[in-house]
């Protein structure tokens, strides 16, 4: 059974809440192909801001408990932020963690002034109290959402109550930094360009979450693959296919979900293989592959 909660009478905002550490997420983090030294990177500051966060004084280094992943749609942000909570509770045994994640669009509303009080509440109210139970990391997903460059809004979509959003997120930020050491966000973005620069100059990490290089798209593919077989066991004869290392180098471009949602289109190539997926073959993945790398490559012109 799932640990997190979906509970309706949760703040608003608050979208799911789960006791740390849970297995499900720790498999998010393993299922991520990423440079293992930037994830070493992330875990070391996640854990930084829990055991130096409460002792030196924010004069002498000024944490805010904020770590922030941007990339392109699809490499893995939110998994891998929902699996850096997991491992980070790993690392403290005894300490009863919590995750909550928030759902930004909830929060805005067209009527003047109610943006920036949910925001406000949401910060000062909810997130503030679920600390008081124990260390607490807060997932902000698209956190362009609440904190949008302010330089760059137009006079449309109610520009002065997203501003004074903007603004209340960034107050209760230096709020929440001074009073609660036990807290860290980790907040993700699509569209780094739309976050505002003070949110980001907050930030005590800004790691790029690249697309995956021809490796990676060769271990992604192996692990979709791997886990494919243990169903369908004839799967499995594909990862030692002379043509395997071609179907990899045809994946780079992509995105991890994209090569994953790439092998189900491969398995849906004919009524045969969506019937049977053992009887994929490997031209099939290699043509799914291409024919995926040709949508991207389309769309890219169009940007």
């Amino acid at each position: 059974m799932d640990s997190a909660i979906n509970d309706p009478d949760l703040p608003k905002g608050i979208q799911r809440s789960r006791p740390l550490p849970d297995p499900k997420l720790g498999a998010l983090w393993d299922s991520i192909i990423l440079d293992e030294r930037l994830k070493t990177q992330l875990l070391s500051q996640a854990m930084l801001n829990f055991t130096m966060r409460p002792k030196v004084d924010r004069s002498v280094i000024p944490l805010h408990g904020v770590i922030l992943l941007v990339g392109p749609p699809g490499t893995g942000k939110t998994s891998l932020a929902r699996g850096l909570a997991h491992r980070t509770a790993l690392s403290f045994t005894g300490a009863n963690f919590r995750l909550l994640e928030v759902e930004p669009h909830t929060l805005t509303s067209s009527n003047m002034g109610k943006t920036q009080r949910a925001v406000s509440d949401l910060f000062s109210q909810s997130i503030s109290e679920a600390t008081a139970s124990g260390p607490t990391i807060v997932l902000l997903d698209e956190v362009e959402t609440l904190a949008a460059d302010r330089s760059k809004m137009s006079l449309e979509a109610n520009p002065i109550d997203i501003h004074r959003a903007t603004d209340a997120v960034l107050v209760q930020l230096d709020i929440l930094a001074d009073q609660h050491p036990n807290l860290l966000f980790l907040a993700t973005s699509n569209f780094p360009q739309a976050v505002d620069s003070a949110f980001t100059s907050r930030c005590d990490l800004v790691m790029q979450i690249p697309l995956p290089n021809r490796e990676a798209c060769a271990l992604i593919l192996k692990d979709c693959l791997s886990g494919l077989s243990r169903t369908y066991p004839q799967i499995g004869k594909l990862l030692t296919s002379p043509q395997f290392d071609r179907c990899a180098t045809e994946c780079v471009g992509l995105d991890g979900r994209a090569i994953r949602k790439m092998v189900a289109n491969a398995l849906a190539s004919s009524r045969e293989t969506a019937m049977n997926p053992e009887l994929v073959t490997i031209e099939d993945l290699f043509a799914a592959a291409k024919a995926a790398r040709g949508v991207r490559v389309q769309a890219e012109k169009i940007k």
